[in-house]
């Protein structure tokens, strides 16, 4: 159902590879926005199934909605960039949708609404629920306990300094966020191609320049699937080094030097806890390119004797700790049977 066609425009965009399974679902969620100003852009990245089809009804049905069709593959990242790239030369706010997820009526009234607290908010969150009926991003304690009001509002260094310095990260993923399209368009690329979680890095980027509302309530609906992006980055431990980057990039723009010296060092030193871990399970190669390169990005090249030094000691605290052993092995067994064919 369209809403009342007021309020400043919302380019909704949303890149899909594949996602013929959820895409109506998730488009479906656009046209029943109680707020009705919003534009609408979908970019199939050479999908293989019936992705470009879908959206292609729904162009047909609505003027308000474009499709566009790479003529090549592009890495995730990348296409995440083009997508936000296509953003209504007109619009005033941008909202990511991704295509395995979807919004509740009231995600882009309420939103908008937080955004126009004040003209310096760039940058908009809310949090998530998802399919175990958990929800996401809920790190952010209510500026008004009494519940008069459910919208946080912080400057950006202030909103920055929380998880950088408590690890109470609430900027969420792409479907979580509303950004102002202004700092959308001087930003080329928006995404740091670098970062598999280069969605959560952007917030520290534009919060440079603007101030951040965060939305107590559940906007949106974040998927949890077995095909999706976050899912095979998971297994990678990729939103830890994610978060290393980001800390190494930004962290001396929101930290004073002592700060960024103290929490660099404490979260160098949680990597190679981790990466100890990593090097006893005897992870592939894949999970090694992944840390070595970000690492070096971060400017902390991976030190293979303080890495043998690490592993030393995990293997020495699993020895004494023979509980932890024995449920490190039954959950090893465990994934064994789960490999064994039928």
């Amino acid at each position: 159902m369209e809403g009342v066609v007021s309020g400043p425009l919302v380019s909704v965009v949303t890149p899909v590879y594949n996602g013929g399974k959820y895409l109506r679902e998730c488009i479906e969620s656009v046209f029943a926005q109680r707020y009705g100003n919003w534009r609408y852009t979908i970019v199939n990245n050479r999908s293989t199934d019936d992705t470009l089809q879908i959206a292609r009804s729904y162009a047909q049905r609505d003027p308000r909605v474009r499709v566009f069709d790479n003529a090549g593959f592009l890495p995730i990242i990348d296409n995440h960039n083009h997508t936000i790239s296509l953003i209504e030369p007109d619009s005033v706010y941008c909202k990511p949708l991704m295509a395995d997820d979807w919004m509740y009526p009231e995600c882009l009234e309420a939103m908008v609404a937080a955004a126009m607290r004040r003209p310096s908010i760039g940058l908009v969150c809310c949090l998530a629920s998802t399919d175990n009926e958990g929800i996401l991003f809920n790190q952010l304690p209510p500026a008004d306990p009494s519940g008069v009001s459910d919208t946080t509002v912080l400057d950006g260094r202030a909103a920055c300094r929380i998880p950088f310095l408590e690890d109470r990260h609430f900027f969420g993923s792409p479907t979580s966020v509303l950004i102002r399209s202004d700092l959308v368009r001087k930003r080329r690329p928006f995404y740091d191609p670098q970062n598999l979680h280069a969605d959560a890095q952007s917030c520290y980027d534009v919060l440079q320049e603007s101030d951040f509302a965060f939305v107590h309530r559940a906007l949106v609906f974040s998927r949890e699937h077995d095909e999706s992006h976050s899912a095979h980055v998971f297994g990678l431990d990729t939103m830890f080094a994610g978060r290393f980057y980001t800390l190494a990039r930004y962290g001396r723009v929101y930290l004073t030097g002592e700060e960024f010296a103290r929490r660099f060092q404490q979260k160098l030193d949680e990597y190679y806890r981790r990466l100890a871990m990593a090097r006893v399970q005897r992870r592939g190669r894949e999970f090694w390119d992944v840390h070595r390169r970000m690492m070096a990005l971060a400017g902390a090249p991976l030190d293979e004797l303080r890495l043998i030094g690490a592993a030393a000691r995990y293997l020495g605290w699993r020895l004494t700790h023979p509980v932890s052993l024995a449920r490190g092995a039954a959950r090893k067994v465990r994934e064994l049977l789960r490999k064994e064919p039928a």
